[in-house]
């Protein structure tokens, strides 16, 4: 299984492992340098029951027990895009991660001011992307140990999507699925098909053998969950990429997205994501609350 197997081709091929959380169908990824067992986690999961709007850091514990038995220090806490299908655990992580840092795309205050109104926090919120330590512009590098690691911007399914490419491995978020499931949606605030196919252009010019990590899988035909292929098995054999033009791809795009529902915790994923996963503050009676508007979608 993918999830229990750790993959490192060449030195200048990071380590990576990645956690399935089932019940959101995305992936986390550990990923290292072996030589110096300098680290980043990207995408993590906090665990959040809606029924009863209790969360939990099983997922997220899993990731420190690794990183704890592979004896690593981890340097970046690093989210792909504002995610609506899951709860970030990047505040807890780094609560529990001594100089680790959380970093986003720059273009995250385009997020937040698009959806703090619609939240009207009864709290100060800025939208500016001060909630996190670290934000990248395009082509942007950082350390991953000796390897430097550098920042996409891979825009469309929504305006503050990156990927982050390190030696012979990207990890593109939700821009790709894999080949037999496809591309990600592109009906959210600051969507656009059009802009998602540069962005799979820019992706798939990398080299053919890139590895490719996936932040979900939906294991369509009852296949098993599986989060990781190549760029040129995507140039290929993707269903909505492979032999379509731009304008093929911007129609079937926007047909299915007509067709999909809103995703089941959107609304406690981004009020929360953009608060890099920290919980609102507490009122009086010392409860944390989440704001659900009533009919938006």
């Amino acid at each position: 299984m993918q999830d229990t197997q750790n993959t490192r081709k060449a030195q200048s091929s990071p380590m990576v492992k990645g956690h399935f959380h089932a019940p959101t169908n995305t992936v986390t990824y550990l990923i290292w340098d072996a030589a110096t067992g300098r680290a980043a986690i990207i995408d993590p999961v906090l665990d959040y029951d809606s029924a009863s709007g209790k969360t939990g850091t099983q997922s997220a514990d899993a990731v420190l027990h690794d990183v704890n038995t592979e004896k690593l220090t981890v340097d970046w806490i690093l989210e792909t895009h504002i995610h609506a299908d899951h709860v970030s655990a990047a505040h807890y992580l780094k609560s529990k991660l001594p100089g680790a840092k959380t970093a986003v795309s720059e273009r995250i205050s385009v997020v937040q001011s698009t959806f703090a109104p619609i939240f009207a926090f009864p709290y100060p919120f800025a939208p500016d992307g001060r909630q996190f330590d670290q934000l990248f512009g395009d082509k942007d590098t950082f350390a991953l140990g000796a390897m430097e690691a550098t920042v996409l911007h891979t825009p469309g399914h929504t305006p503050a999507c990156v990927s982050y490419l390190v030696g012979d491995a990207v990890f593109v978020g939700d821009t790709l699925f894999m080949p037999d499931y496809g591309t990600a949606r592109c009906d959210f605030p600051g969507g656009d098909a059009g802009t998602l196919y540069g962005s799979i252009s820019t992706l798939l010019a990398l080299p053919d053998e890139t590895r490719m990590f996936l932040c979900h899988d939906y294991a369509p035909n009852g296949r098993a969950p599986a989060w990781e292929t190549t760029v040129g098995i995507q140039k290929n054999e993707n269903l909505h990429i492979a032999g379509k033009s731009k304008e093929e791809f911007v129609t079937l795009r926007m047909a299915r997205d007509e067709k999909l529902s809103m995703p089941a915790l959107i609304l406690p994923s981004i009020q929360l994501n953009m608060r890099a996963g920290e919980l609102p503050p507490a009122e009086e009676n010392g409860t944390a609350y989440l704001r659900i508007p009533l009919n938006f979608f």
